[in-house]
Formats: structure tokens, C-alpha cells, sequence
């Protein structure tokens, strides 16, 4: 079972909070918050993940996934740390998010199966 840790930053309360769950479910430790603001300070506070799974669309005041991004790129350590882009953007695709510096995208409404497989796969699971 997985021991990794993922920050998850999405401004929606209820899908927020059904990611929790099942990642809870899946054994990872999960650190939840609202925006990119909050998860930088979050960052700040010396919690580590092992991924980011980042809501880009977040209304004011909130910071939205392009800010976090930004951000985290300023940040050697943080810059290291996977991101998984959620988006209901129906033109996103991977080459997009990977061209922010994320590992892969993940549409919503989210299907939990390939969350998951997006997340084993960010983070190398089952590989090797």
C-alpha cells in the first residue's frame, strides 16, 4: 500500500473532499486545501508531498493553478515534485499540461480509475 504523500488543491469543497477520500482509501496521505495560496503556505510549513494533484480553474481571491505553477517554479525543491492537472478545460490535453511543468492531465468530473493510474504513474509505482 502506498505511504506517499499528496497535496491536493482544488477550491470545490465536495470534490475536494471526495479526493480525499479515495486517495485516503489507496493508503496516501493526503494534505487538502482550497487554492494556491493556500497550499503554498501550506508548503511553506515544511509539508512535503510526493505530488501535487492541481485544480486549475480557482475564482478570486483565490490563486488559480497558473499562479501555483508559477510559483512552485520558482522553488528548486518544490519544482521537483510531480503535479497532476485536474481540469474541466475540455481543450487540455497532456502535451498542455505538460508544457506547464505538470506529469499529466486528469479531466473531470474526475474517473477515479485514471486519477489513480495518473498518480502511480507520476509517481513511478509499480515500475521497475
Amino acid at each position: 500500500m502506498p505511504d506517499e504523500t499528496i497535496l491536493i488543491v482544488e477550491d470545490n469543497e465536495v470534490q475536494r473532499e471526495g479526493l480525499a477520500i479515495v486517495l485516503r482509501k489507496e493508503g496516501y496521505t493526503v494534505f487538502p486545501t482550497a487554492d494556491g495560496k493556500e497550499a503554498i503556505a501550506l508548503l511553506k510549513s515544511g509539508v512535503a508531498p510526493d505530488l501535487i494533484l492541481l485544480d486549475m480553474l480557482v475564482p478570486p481571491p483565490g490563486a488559480d493553478g497558473w499562479r501555483f505553477l508559477k510559483a512552485r517554479a520558482g522553488d528548486p525543491a518544490l519544482a521537483a515534485v510531480p503535479v497532476v492537472i485536474t481540469t474541466a478545460l475540455g481543450i487540455a490535453s497532456d502535451q498542455w499540461a505538460v508544457s506547464l511543468g505538470a506529469c499529466c492531465l486528469v479531466h473531470k468530473p474526475v474517473d477515479t480509475a485514471d486519477l489513480l493510474t495518473a498518480i502511480r504513474r507520476c509517481l513511478g509505482e509499480g515500475q521497475g
